[in-house]
């Protein structure tokens, strides 16, 4: 009997891996294919599929800043709203989500699942009141536009909530209050050390999200000089481009090399940080 369990338990693990290793070819081989291509020629390109990277990586780079296609301007526009936005959402969601579980206030429950019905709604659906509203405040075409508005990130204060439901530890933080701390002081010393897993999971979710963000900056930035890498990357579909594949893929390639170095350097605290937060004592 036990021998029996042992090879059923083998062959069902001996499947899982197989499934696995099956997504991960399927993940990680559209994603090879993108960077070895944006260092391959036209010809090569045309000439068929490769998984050797090739020698024409600065001349595809050369061809996208001759056609006024400036990579570097874009890469420090994205970063510079990936950061802002990255840590203002951590930051005020864990500073939100800290006063909902911490503190008991009429309304509290309301609060709440008024978050949850946030979380439900998509930008789409109020995007003309937004832009009417930045309009009027005068902030079309300005980063600010898109960087002050992620302070009140819906998503994120609903997965820092859950999230500190299950880390708080309310006997340090009465401790902090008869040593004299203040409040502030106690959620700076004492709860952001405690919920680093889940802040670098909340910043490794902000940072992609506001990197791939497309649709926000079309409608609010109009620019040139102050496009994202995704706006970059939306105009090689023009006729510039038509023929200059390598350019192509070098554009889409500069879009995902640096969500590849964040999660390779952070990865770790996503399985944590989400384990945690769907646990609760």
């Amino acid at each position: 009997m036990q021998s029996n369990y042992r090879l059923t338990t083998n062959i069902l693990r001996g499947g899982i891996y197989v499934c696995l290793f099956a997504l991960l070819i399927v993940t990680i081989v559209p994603i090879w294919l993108l960077l070895v291509n944006a260092t391959r020629s036209t010809i090569e390109i045309n000439q068929g599929i490769g998984i050797l990277p090739s020698t024409h990586l600065l001349e595809n780079y050369y061809i996208l800043e001759g056609k006024g296609l400036y990579l570097w301007r874009g890469f420090f526009n994205s970063m510079t709203l990936a950061v802002s936005s990255t840590f203002l959402t951590v930051y005020f969601a864990l500073l939100t989500s800290y006063g909902i579980v911490v503190y008991n206030f009429k309304g509290k429950q309301f609060f709440s699942n008024f978050i949850v019905i946030l979380v439900l709604i998509p930008m789409q659906l109020s995007i003309i009141g937004f832009y009417q509203y930045m309009s009027k405040l005068g902030l079309t075409d300005n980063y600010a536009s898109l960087i002050l508005p992620t302070i009140a990130n819906a998503g994120s204060v609903f997965f820092a909530k859950q999230y500190l439901e299950s880390v708080v530890i309310r006997d340090l933080i009465d401790a902090g209050r008869v040593d004299g701390a203040s409040e502030l002081a106690i959620f700076h010393f004492i709860m952001l050390p405690i919920a680093m897993p889940g802040a670098v999971t909340m910043g490794i979710f902000a940072f992609i999200a506001s990197w791939n963000n497309f649709f926000n900056p079309f409608i609010l930035i109009t620019s040139q000089e102050k496009y994202t890498l995704p706006m970059l990357v939306q105009t090689l579909r023009g006729d510039t481009y038509r023929t200059e594949f390598g350019s192509i893929y070098l554009g889409l390639a500069a879009t995902i090399v640096p969500i590849i170095i964040i999660y390779v350097i952070f990865s770790k605290y996503i399985v944590s940080g989400i384990a945690m937060g769907s646990v609760k004592e």
